[in-house]
């Protein structure tokens, strides 16, 4: 297999939102985005107790992408304007479509709060397309033990496929764009050769642990923890020197101009001020504090 060449290496720095520091990778000074991934953030591990509860996100709206959530540890209530209520625990995936606009709430639960723990995750900002920003919202939650996986044969690899495909073993999300999301984890002497569609961007993002990449460029916790890689392979290659997990984005690119503000994701900052009217009349549903 030809490997993609390294196109740029991360770090994964902490920032501070409000009450809570996590670590951002997407976006940094050096890297925009990965079109069609708009922002990462790795939030956690946080201790959370009755007497620190710091990760309590009350309503709030959305519009024109798709935010995920991947639960690494812990245990969130999820519940939105669409009229879903569901507890994501460790190992689940949540996929919100945005779409036209949603109204959505995350907070560990009650019971967890109470018998404390240590909570982490990863937030993920997928944009949809200028022909799909508009689209009804929706919500997919699928349970960590029901995700398939693709396996070494020596077992040291094991490739959880939640969105797309590799080598036929389809993921359970339902996307709106040609896009993967596989999580990866791999044991110290553990190799694996992944390959990745021609017309995708793609982007690895070290969680824990230390890997080597394509043979040439290692990725560790606290020091450089993502790389993005060029349209020029038919993939790359992981080498644990411990165990490891990872997250591998990739996706067809929109090529299409992107204007943020705050929770909306749109083409043009007229579209911006419509989404602020919009949730201000009320036109995105409603959701009442918990």
């Amino acid at each position: 297999m030809k490997a993609n060449t390294i196109k740029t290496v991360g770090r994964s720095d902490f920032v501070n939102m409000g009450p809570i520091q996590l670590r951002q990778p997407i976006p940094t000074r050096t890297i925009d985005n990965i079109d069609p991934f708009i922002l990462l953030h790795h939030y956690g591990p946080y201790d959370i107790s009755e007497r620190n509860n710091p990760f309590d996100l009350g309503p709030h709206p959305h519009r024109g992408f798709e935010p995920i959530t991947f639960l690494i540890q812990g245990e969130q209530l999820h519940r939105d304007s669409l009229g879903n209520e569901s507890v994501v625990k460790a190992g689940d995936v949540q996929w919100t479509t945005a779409g036209r606009g949603i109204i959505h709430a995350e907070a560990p639960t009650k019971a967890f709060v109470q018998k404390g723990g240590a909570l982490e995750g990863i937030q993920l900002w997928l944009n949809l397309p200028a022909e799909k920003k508009m689209i009804e919202a929706n919500y997919q939650h699928v349970a960590h033990e029901d995700f398939r996986t693709v396996t070494s044969e020596d077992k040291k690899v094991s490739i959880q496929i939640i969105a797309g495909e590799l080598e036929g073993v389809y993921g359970r999300v339902k996307t709106q764009s040609p896009v993967n999301a596989f999580m990866i984890a791999v044991e110290a002497g553990g190799r694996y050769e992944i390959e990745v569609p021609k017309s995708h961007q793609s982007t690895v993002y070290l969680l824990k642990g230390d890997v080597t990449v394509n043979d040439t460029e290692t990725l560790k916790l606290n020091e450089n923890q993502l790389i993005q890689f060029n349209q020029d392979g038919e993939g790359f290659s992981i080498a644990g020197n411990e165990n490891s997990k990872l997250l591998f984005l990739s996706g067809e690119p929109f090529n299409e101009p992107v204007t943020t503000y705050g929770p909306y994701v749109m083409n043009t900052q007229t579209e911006i001020m419509e989404a602020m009217r919009d949730y201000q009349m009320g036109k995105m549903g409603f959701l009442p504090a918990n």
